[in-house]
């Protein structure tokens, strides 16, 4: 089936005309057995919850329906969060994806392709993992919903990545991860064609080709509380990819005329309680912030680093401190078979250029935890009066001081960058 796609050159598209263009897809091909593959509930702005809502409600009377998040190495969304973010659907269609026990392996990226991908920062063989029900046989369509949103690893989130790290094996999550890292954040992020894009896109034409795969793909912004959605494309091509990721560079990259003393970010307590998920706030801004300036973290949800016991205890004896002390610590095997932690440090790093405060609740995330990691501490009591979040929308505000900041409410939607970020 051709690609598809629909956009608003201006302004964004409601939900009528979106849940008609996807109906009219869906009566094309009716399956026996759907697979659908949205994302967790960290990804709270990429409609991907009511995409599956909306595709289940239309379907599931013509065919059996299941639903497997694409959780990564996250946790296993709850009940609670499952219902908050897909409404009224039934508990039984949803099977868990784990990443430590539910792969087979499709193929084998050899060293010397990975070497020239990478401009021969890594050339070790990548093995390439996906859950095994993808493979399988018994399910004749897989539809992977997702947003496409800047990436500190693969440059442009989704398409591909929903699968291969979404429903991937412990290898490819933690050498993709490690490829970022080395390659470099900032030359990576908001970037369509990245080294880490380049190892996915090998895998989908050599090892994919059998799965019966198809992808939803969104573009989303937020306005005021709500996200709205600025483009849906549904296909299977690199070009619709490309398409979706040129106008998420176009909504999602704000552009600030030169770099903020103080950055402050709010991270909603539902969608972030590690610093694993929560570090976007770091990773988002680090273009848009001068050197010996100071970033806040606002996190009133936050209990956690890692976001299962191995990677937050790794994150506990190590802590943020800089790639020129993680490389060290790599090279000598501290992170083997966790090298995903090793790049997560790094990227979640100032490399001291500037200031890196949490502010959080102290019954949950002590001061001398979140010290011990590298970062600095406020109380969240404290944060909350001082920066009045609930109140604020993004752009420029002045404390009661005159001190300047800039405000961002929701990270996880976007790239900061000054003009002059290279300067």
């Amino acid at each position: 089936m051709a690609d598809q796609f629909l956009e608003e050159s201006h302004g964004f598209i409601d939900e009528k005309k979106w849940n008609n263009f996807l109906a009219k897809y869906l009566t094309k091909e009716i399956p026996h057995n759907l697979l659908l593959v949205p994302p967790d509930f960290t990804r709270g702005h990429s409609f991907g919850g009511v995409i599956t809502r909306f595709i289940y409600e239309k379907m599931h009377k013509e065919c059996n329906v299941r639903i497997l998040p694409a959780v990564g190495t996250h946790m296993q969304m709850t009940a609670d969060e499952k219902r908050a973010f897909f409404g009224l659907v039934p508990e039984d269609i949803f099977l868990e994806h784990n990443w430590n026990r539910d792969n087979v392996e499709i193929g084998i990226i050899p060293g010397e392709t990975v070497s020239r991908v990478t401009g021969r920062r890594y050339d070790r063989d990548v093995h390439i993992q996906i859950d095994r029900r993808l493979v399988s046989g018994e399910y004749d369509k897989v539809i992977s919903i997702g947003q496409v949103v800047p990436h500190e690893v693969a440059g442009m989130s989704n398409y591909s990545k929903n699968i291969l790290v979404g429903l991937g094996g412990r290898g490819l999550i933690n050498q993709s991860h490690m490829i970022g890292a080395l390659c470099g954040i900032e030359t990576i992020l908001g970037n369509v064609d990245s080294p880490v894009r380049a190892i996915f896109d090998h895998a989908e034409e050599y090892f994919m080709g059998n799965i019966p795969l198809t992808y939803i793909l969104t573009v989303t912004a937020q306005q005021r509380r709500e996200a709205q959605m600025q483009g849906l494309y549904i296909g299977r091509s690199k070009e619709l990819f490309k398409m979706a990721a040129r106008r998420s560079a176009q909504t999602n990259i704000t552009y600030l005329p030169e770099k903020v003393r103080k950055m402050v970010v709010y991270l909603d307590g539902n969608e972030f309680k590690s610093t694993w998920v929560g570090n976007k706030a770091i990773y988002r801004t680090r273009m848009a912030i001068k050197d010996g300036g100071e970033l806040i973290i606002i996190a009133p949800g936050l209990k956690m680093f890692g976001e299962n016991k191995t990677v937050d205890a790794a994150i506990r004896q190590y802590g943020y401190c800089g790639t020129e002390t993680i490389m060290e610590l790599y090279k000598h095997g501290v992170f083997e078979n966790l090298e995903m932690v090793s790049a997560h440090l790094i990227h979640g790093s100032s490399e001291g250029r500037f200031n890196i405060t949490y502010a959080t609740n102290p019954e949950w995330m002590a001061d001398t935890e979140i010290r011990k990691a590298g970062y600095g501490w406020m109380p969240l009591d404290h944060a909350l009066k001082l920066f009045h979040p609930d109140d604020k929308w993004e752009g420029y505000h002045t404390l009661e001081n005159g001190e300047e900041f800039y405000f961002i409410k929701s990270p996880a939607l976007g790239l900061w960058k000054a003009e002059d970020h290279n300067a």
